[in-house]
């Protein structure tokens, strides 16, 4: 079934079966060849475990996961170099006519849910929530926050030090959407990286620093890292599994997602490792942070990418 890059059935955009133990792909084990994934270092853990887990039942297959972030994936995916691009935002408008111009079709899968989580250092004593305005006034081009107490005047009159993602990165590109109120832009005065590990490093050495990036990430170094509560307009809220599923923690919850290059899907190896994903996706979610889809977006989603292997 042939998807075309500027019309993506509803249909398509698909999530995954839950089951609860992991299964294999029922194609057989595929006889070998090499699977390319980059993009999202968010969608990152996720698409790593899957492959982990694909290849202890394929050991002929060997996958390879970039993290070049979002904007570098759909680059990449978009000139047909490789298979899979991690997503942490949906594709632009841009990338759709680039895809379309070098004839590469795809399907969207969303794969989980997301909070996009807001850090200080533990030895911060003093910020324990921030305001959609403050953050704003933090990260907007131009901004005159230097200090904490340009912030809030009774905090220190210590200087800042922000961290975030890399301008390839989507949590960059949906931050920026959501906190400053258009796409891209951001104050260039702060340490980017489209790697989340660097960042989350960054932050748990740096007294004054300030940062973002994906929930998952935040979990994986909760020891050394504080969340800071975000008032979106019903009060302080920090993100967690359950504020993250029932929508609480807003607007900064967002969908992830794996794009996958329809010619890739005639090669099995391929067509076993996606539907891999597909059954799987449920147990390795949750395991490495993230937060699973509803049970009827996975039930039609398998359905969907059935019809999509035909």
């Amino acid at each position: 079934m042939s998807v075309g890059p500027l019309s993506i059935p509803d249909h398509l955009k698909i999530g995954l079966l839950s089951l609860p133990v992991l299964v294999t792909a029922c194609g057989g084990q595929p006889r070998g060849g090499l699977i390319e994934v980059d993009g999202s270092s968010t969608v990152f853990p996720i698409t790593e475990a899957v492959a982990e887990e694909f290849q202890k039942v394929n050991p002929a297959v060997r996958v390879t996961v970039g993290i070049s972030g979002t904007g570098g994936g759909f680059k990449r995916f978009c000139a047909g170099e490789i298979d899979i691009s991690d997503a942490s935002r949906p594709i632009q408008d841009s990338e759709i006519e680039a895809c379309r111009a070098a004839g590469v079709e795809f399907i969207e899968l969303k794969v989980a849910f997301d909070g996009l989580s807001v850090m200080v250092n533990p030895g911060n004593d003093f910020v324990g929530c921030l305001s959609m305005g403050q953050l704003k006034a933090i990260w907007e081009p131009g901004s005159t926050v230097r200090l904490w107490s340009d912030i809030e005047p009774s905090w220190p009159a210590e200087e800042i030090h922000l961290y975030g993602p890399g301008t390839d990165s989507g949590t960059f590109d949906y931050f920026t959407a959501e906190i400053v109120g258009e796409e891209d832009a951001s104050r260039a005065d702060y340490t980017a990286s489209e790697d989340d590990n660097v960042l989350a490093q960054g932050i748990a050495g740096d007294a004054q620093a300030l940062g973002y990036f994906g929930f998952a990430y935040y979990e994986q170094n909760s020891s050394r890292l504080q969340l800071v509560a975000i008032d979106g307009g019903r009060g302080c809220m920090l993100p967690s599994r359950e504020t993250i599923l029932n929508g609480s923690y807003m607007p900064l919850s967002r969908p992830l997602y794996i794009y996958v290059k329809v010619a890739s899907l005639a090669r099995p190896e391929v067509a076993e490792f996606v539907r891999f994903y597909v059954q799987n996706a449920t147990t390795l979610v949750p395991q490495v942070g993230y937060v699973e889809l509803p049970q009827a977006e996975y039930d039609a989603g398998l359905r969907a990418l059935e019809e999509a292997l035909r």
